[in-house]
């Protein structure tokens, strides 16, 4: 669906900015495919993987999406937008909150303005299972960016710019994560554990870039999309990075859940259940009469429900997380092993 079309990504240095980028490349021609950053260096690193001579669509813009002019100039003839920048380090949110603020909040109003004045026709946010019911500045900010994307239907007015929020859980091996944390920790022979009962929902980057894709064809505007995806235990995460290593309990951190949530009990009563899918519908969608339309004889979920890691029907056994982490583990092992 974009083939021939003008493709922007903000944030697209990080994780799954690279994966979307690869994606994109393989599987479809995009007239242009923009890599928007503030990161020259990480620029200059992903230039090698994808220059500009092997893949003449793509370009390279430096840009925060906090500099609204920029945003602006960027957005020139974009048809799509895919937005991921983020500060989503919990702990440096809770040191820096005004930098958060400025970046997941601000930004995010910045990337709707410069979207709606400058006709873009889709944009996608990438949300987190951390901004519902947040417990920490980080959850809160990306809280406020899914209410400004939903109400930017409201407001597009002619333009016709559609805005719908893609929220998915913990991406394997994406930067800060907790396996490239237990992959340095267990070379000491111990792996810190927060809590042993701690759960989390669990995606790869190849499949949160396939959702975010088959999000992109199937939106109206102003959905919230939440894939059906796996739990795991945090135990059975430390078994299966590093089966020979002791555990040892060190307490949760401030601003840290037991258990993630990615759809609650007063959200499913708008809530629509597709085979791989939740969809959270917005409380109005007055802009589009095709959203209530297109959802009629899909099912609703039933009150009361909620949609939770530790609730989850999914589970990853130890083998599986494995498999899954199987390439990460390679990666951190001596050049000189096997």
């Amino acid at each position: 669906m974009l083939n021939d079309k003008v493709v922007l990504i903000t944030g697209g240095t990080g994780s799954f900015g690279k994966a979307f980028i690869a994606s994109v490349l393989k599987d479809q021609k995009p007239r242009k495919l923009i890599v928007y950053s503030r990161d020259e260096l990480k620029q200059f690193e992903m230039l090698r993987l994808f220059d500009a001579k092997a893949y003449p669509a793509i370009r390279y813009f430096i840009g925060d999406v906090r500099d609204r002019e920029r945003l602006y100039r960027a957005f020139d003839g974009v048809d799509v937008v895919i937005h991921a920048a983020a500060l989503k380090q919990v702990p440096t949110a809770e040191y820096n909150p005004m930098e958060a603020i400025k970046t997941n909040v601000l930004g995010a109003s910045n990337v709707i303005d410069a979207a709606i004045d400058r006709k873009v026709k889709t944009v996608v946010a990438l949300s987190t299972d951390k901004a519902v019911n947040p417990v920490n500045l980080y959850g809160a900010t990306k809280l406020c960016s899914d209410k400004l994307f939903v109400a930017a239907n409201n407001y597009a007015g002619a333009t016709g710019t559609r805005f719908s929020v893609v929220r998915y859980g913990n991406v394997v091996g994406s930067r800060g994560s907790v396996i490239p944390f237990f992959l340095k920790a267990k070379k000491t022979g111990v792996l810190p554990i927060t809590d042993k009962r701690m759960t989390r929902f669990w995606i790869t980057l190849d499949q949160a870039v396939a959702f975010v894709m088959r999000s992109l064809e199937m939106m109206e505007g102003g959905e919230i999309f939440v894939p059906k995806i796996p739990s795991m235990n945090i135990m059975d995460l430390a078994k299966a990075v590093a089966p020979e290593c002791q555990t040892q309990e060190v307490g949760i951190r401030p601003g840290e859940k037991l258990h993630e949530v990615m759809v609650t009990e007063d959200d499913a009563r708008d809530t629509l259940e597709y085979p791989d899918r939740y969809v959270i519908l917005p409380a109005s969608h007055e802009w589009n009469e095709n959203l209530g339309k297109k959802t009629k004889g899909i099912q609703r979920c039933p009150d009361g429900f909620r949609y939770s890691s530790d609730g989850n029907k999914d589970w990853l056994t130890v083998e599986q997380l494995r498999t899954m982490i199987k390439g990460l583990i390679l990666e951190d092992a001596p050049a000189h092993a096997g």
